[in-house]
This record gives structure tokens, C-alpha cells and sequence, in this order.
């Protein structure tokens, strides 16, 4: 599919958010239940502890996105880091809550919201500079998960994006529109 040409800042957003979502999701379909909860070194992160860090982060952020610091005071993000849920599914369903506040609280926005003052731990941010800092923080976040993904995959490995050795195949896709670089 041809990449959509867009001017609006919040259509392309929404749609980096959800090409992050799918890259991630990608990356843990490739992996087993085992490998979601491994982690390389007792200092790194797993992939499950990642997720659940992640949908803390956009619980807070993206509920009552417009009224409340984005640091809502039931957060408590040193636990984020311990304890993940037990399951794939259990995983996959705080992913999933996460991701809908994030699209419920994008959704209904327009033009002139991203002129608003939102505060993230009561620093002021205009609503476009707090979703510029969503994306960075989710999008380096999915690159530990995709980067952990391929580690434990090997050379089961399916290619998220340009597969190795053919920019040139793709390339010529997307000249002619039947792929896209999102």
C-alpha cells in the first residue's frame, strides 16, 4: 500500500502511533512466551517489563490528557519495572488498554488543540510538543522490543521493515506504489 500524503499534523501521528503499535506487536508474535519475560542481563529489561512500563506511561499521559498532568499521582513507575503480568494474553490485554487511551484521548483532538497547554509532571508542554514526546519515548521503546525480538528469534527472524539485502526490490515497490515506508 502507497504511503498516504498528509499536511495534518495529528493524522500523521496517529498514524506513527499505530505503525509503532504494529511493529512491536510484529516483533512479539516472533517470539515465544518464555522469550517475552527473558531478559539478556539481570540489568536489562524484558520485553514484558518494557510493554508494562509502556501502557503505565500512556494510562497516565493520555488519560484526562487535556485536564490533568500527564503524571497522574497513582503512578507508581519504579513498579512498571518489576512484576509483569503472567501470561501472553495478560500482557497483550494491558497493551491493548494502553494503546486505547492513547487513540481515545488523540482521536476527538483538532488543529486548535495543539496550541493548548497540557503539563507532564507540571511542566508545561503544548499538545503537540507532548505528543512529539510520546512518540520519541514509545518509538525508542519498541526498538528495545524489536531489538530483544530479533536477538531471541535468530534466524526465524521476519523483517519489520527492509529486509536485509533488498533496498532495491523495495525501493522499486514503492516507486510504483505497491508498498509503503510506513
Amino acid at each position: 500500500m502507497a504511503h498516504k500524503f498528509s499536511t495534518s499534523y495529528l493524522e500523521d501521528s496517529v498514524a506513527l502511533f499505530h505503525f509503532y503499535k504494529k511493529m512491536a506487536e510484529r516483533a512479539m508474535e516472533q517470539v515465544t512466551d518464555e522469550q517475552l519475560f527473558a531478559t539478556l542481563d539481570e540489568e536489562m529489561n524484558s520485553i514484558a517489563i518494557i510493554v508494562k512500563h509502556m501502557t503505565g506511561n500512556m494510562r497516565s499521559r493520555w488519560t484526562n490528557f487535556l485536564t490533568r498532568d500527564g503524571e497522574k499521582p497513582d503512578r507508581n513507575r519504579d513498579t512498571e519495572f518489576v512484576d509483569p503480568p503472567a501470561t501472553r494474553e495478560e500482557l497483550l490485554k494491558i497493551w491493548n488498554e494502553g494503546w486505547e487511551s492513547v487513540f481515545h484521548a488523540l482521536d476527538p483532538l483538532t488543529d486548535s488543540d495543539l496550541e493548548r497547554k497540557v503539563t507532564i509532571r507540571g511542566e508545561p508542554h503544548s499538545v503537540m510538543q507532548a505528543i512529539n514526546r510520546q512518540i520519541a519515548h514509545y518509538s525508542y521503546h519498541v526498538g528495545q522490543i524489536v531489538y530483544l525480538g530479533r536477538h531471541f528469534a535468530g534466524d526465524k527472524w521476519q523483517s519489520l521493515t527492509i529486509p536485509k539485502r533488498k533496498s532495491t526490490e523495495f525501493n522499486k515497490q514503492v516507486a510504483a506504489g505497491d508498498k509503503s515506508q510506513r
